[in-house]
């Protein structure tokens, strides 16, 4: 805690929480959630003469994760044959685009904002949109409203949990937990059958 404290205590914070927001579409093994958590709990405890306000940190976050889901969902869309091939081979990638195709075309993309939560949700979402072409003016509103909820609620653990733990690994580690509880409801939610598939059975 005391070595992310001290980067805490720097501008350089911004740069490093983008940066991990950004490159997690791709590689979502990156602890992006923990570290804007682990910030927001040091900023919230900490006395130091420069602390992160939370509402750029939110912003920042959130803005990161939208480019992240741009530069995905562009990438997929000039994929060609060989990422439909590697689409079509994965039963989850497919379902997903399934069901956010259904859910853009009904003029509601709670799927996208659910998905954000979910572990690698966000990537599969963002890939499955490029992937079947869907226009990007239904797909980034709700890619901003998902970042900004996931930013928001992040920022928000972190900053609470440092208020009521202070800046301890104790704190972090309750923050991240309610996280990762959020990521497996999300999850949970994705993966459960719709009334029409149930019925179907």
């Amino acid at each position: 805690m005391e070595s992310v404290g001290s980067l805490v205590g720097s501008p350089w914070i911004y740069a490093v929480v983008a940066l991990s927001v950004l490159l997690d579409v791709f590689l979502p093994v990156l602890p992006s959630g923990v570290l804007v958590i682990t910030a927001a709990t040091a900023a919230a405890a900490s006395t130091a003469a420069y602390v992160p306000d939370m509402l750029i940190l939110t912003l920042c976050a959130a803005t990161a994760s939208v480019l992240g889901d741009l530069v995905a969902y562009r990438l997929a869309w000039r994929g060609g044959p060989r990422l439909d091939r590697a689409i079509a081979r994965s039963r989850r990638l497919r379902s997903a685009q399934e069901r956010l195709g259904a859910a853009l075309a009904r003029g509601g993309g709670g799927l996208v904002v659910l998905a954000r939560f979910a572990p690698a949700g966000r990537s599969v979402v963002s890939l499955g949109a490029g992937a079947a072409r869907h226009r990007a003016r239904d797909f980034l509103p709700w890619s901003a409203l998902a970042g900004l909820s996931w930013a928001g609620y992040s920022v928000a653990l972190g900053y609470f949990g440092g208020q009521w733990l202070g800046a301890t690994w104790l704190a972090t580690a309750v923050s991240v937990g309610a996280l990762f509880a959020a990521g497996a409801g999300a999850a949970y939610l994705m993966r459960r059958p719709r009334p029409s598939q149930a019925q179907a059975r």
